[in-house]
């Protein structure tokens, strides 16, 4: 009987012979996707919860933005400008820091939950954003190498805004390029409403609305349907920066008032950086401040293959050219106004959007830079790079830790670690545990450095019974507090104050003698009155 199939019948295969695609590996089916997230999450959260109890408020002006929290949290309102209680400073993080004091009354701690919080869901769109280029593997690796980035463990453990904004970002970059791999308008405009969240929390996000909106103008070959994309996302983004803008003007006449205050303490430190080391060595450390932070937070071999496999993308995949740009433009902005301009000092918080999207691109970098090379070759170098990323982050953390002066401070601001300097915690201590405890007052002098405000913040002690150089009110205070403390720092401004005398140990204010006390360390002297 003939058979009803008419393919050919397959020649029989010799007995104990190796059927032809054995050799050729299956490819690893991807895990069940909350499970691999919820493994991402833990890996990113452990070593954070590693030095959440050491890490100390201290850079990122964390100690000035939970001290306005703490003002909002006691009086909420709306913020709708610099005038409002915000100052420099975003109106987004202020808030939730508010709510999280209303949630956990410890000051020093509230804001750094807030931080832990989104600081570890931020593996989440980044997975999402690197699982959609190049694979679930590909984000795997992203975010084991975002985890141990030393720059976003000390970010994620401490009370400023990069951690919340950071992981804004990142959503808006999964939800762009979401929209444009399915080429639907629904989370092109949910990346211009994340936007606008950034938006609310740092100026630097600002520049991102004509990055990306020029982006979509130039991604695909239907014009006219790009150009509807690009109006309809760069409208959605607008809302926040022009009720901002409205607000500003109303209060101050400037609409821009918030931000040219911030290009006011960037001008003053670009000068400060000159009279320290000259222009044209100034000029060379800003130019090479991005990549060197790179190679520096992520680790060689982390940053080195991000920046191969960016170069790959660009030459090789047109459609992931946007998030290159992204990347690249603010950099190469910043570093205009810092190494030519001279009006912008380099600070490695504003590094961190454009140094988090290189992470993307480790992988194709790796593939790009081993090739077709042997199994040793590519272990050596995958090994290399793996033990670069822990190794860089550890060696800098112990470096800095609660060590001061030096390359321990020029580091310190990029670490895992963040500690204040020594001397400052010292007397912060016995503030809080002689002082504080015991229903008194201290004076507080101020300090150009503005390690007054990390002082009254570690002190423990409340407005009502501190009285602050830094204060206009400061005579009212001292009036109303009686301290029986004083702490004065060395170049602080106390001392040329017309009714202050200092005659060795003894410092007189107002008629009132204070002897200086020992067991301290400078730049910081305790005084106890006679």
């Amino acid at each position: 009987m003939s058979s009803a199939s008419t393919a050919p019948a397959l020649p029989p295969r010799p007995s104990g012979s190796t059927p032809v695609l054995a050799a050729v590996p299956e490819p690893l089916p991807e895990p069940n996707s909350r499970l691999l997230l919820g493994v991402l999450i833990a890996t990113v959260l452990l070593p954070r919860l590693l030095v959440m109890p050491v890490n100390e408020n201290f850079y990122g002006d964390a100690v000035a933005r939970t001290e306005l929290a703490e003002r909002w949290a006691r009086e909420p309102h709306l913020m709708t400008s610099y005038a409002d209680g915000a100052y420099q400073f975003g109106p987004l993080h202020l808030y939730l820091v508010g709510a999280a004091l209303k949630v956990v009354p410890d000051k020093a701690l509230a804001g750094r939950l807030v931080s832990l919080l989104f600081g570890v869901l931020a593996v989440v769109p980044l997975f999402s954003l690197t699982r959609r280029l190049f694979g679930w593997r590909a984000g795997v690796w992203t975010c084991l190498a975002f985890s141990v980035w030393g720059m976003h463990v000390q970010m994620s453990t401490t009370a400023a805004s990069e951690a919340l904004s950071l992981f804004l970002m990142l959503w808006v970059f999964a939800l762009f390029a979401e929209g444009l791999d399915e080429n639907r308008l629904g989370p092109l405009f949910g990346a211009a409403v994340v936007l606008n969240l950034a938006c609310a929390t740092r100026y630097d996000a600002w520049m991102f609305i004509p990055l990306l909106t020029v982006g979509l103008v130039l991604w695909g070959e239907d014009r006219i349907a790009a150009l509807t994309r690009a109006v309809g996302f760069g409208l959605v983004c607008l809302p926040f920066p022009l009720l901002w803008m409205q607000g500003n003007e109303l209060a101050h006449g400037d609409p821009f008032f918030p931000i040219r205050a911030v290009d006011q303490f960037h001008a003053g430190w670009v000068q400060e950086g000159i009279a320290r080391v000259g222009a044209w060595r100034y000029r060379l450390e800003s130019l090479g401040f991005w990549p060197g932070v790179a190679l520096l937070t992520l680790s060689p071999g982390v940053a080195v293959l991000g920046m191969v496999g960016m170069k790959r993308a660009w030459r090789e995949r047109p459609d992931m050219r946007w998030l290159v740009l992204a990347a690249v433009v603010p950099a190469v902005y910043f570093t205009f106004r810092a190494a030519v301009l001279l009006d912008f000092q380099p600070l490695g918080r504003f590094t961190v959007t454009e140094l988090a999207m290189l992470l993307p691109f480790v992988v194709p970098g790796f593939e790009a830079s081993v090739g077709s090379r042997g199994a040793g070759v590519r272990k050596a170098v995958a090994g290399l790079a793996v033990a670069l990323a822990v190794a860089v982050p550890v060696a800098m953390g112990l470096y800095t830790f609660r060590v001061d002066g030096g390359l321990h401070d020029s580091f310190r601001p990029v670490s895992p670690t963040s500690t204040n300097p020594v001397p400052l915690m010292q007397v912060a201590r016995f503030l809080k545990e002689e002082v504080a405890a015991k229903g008194g007052a201290a004076v507080l002098d101020l300090d150009p450095g503005y390690l007054d405000l990390q002082l009254a913040f570690f002190s423990g002690l409340p407005d009502e019974r501190l009285a602050r150089v830094r204060w206009e009110t400061f005579r009212k205070h001292l009036r109303e507090a009686s301290p029986e403390y004083l702490v004065r720092f060395d170049g602080g401004t106390l001392v040329a104050d017309p009714g202050v005398k200092l005659e060795g140990r003894t410092l007189t204010l107002d008629g009132v003698a204070y002897e200086e006390q020992d067991g301290f360390s400078a730049p910081l002297h305790v005084y106890r009155r006679r």
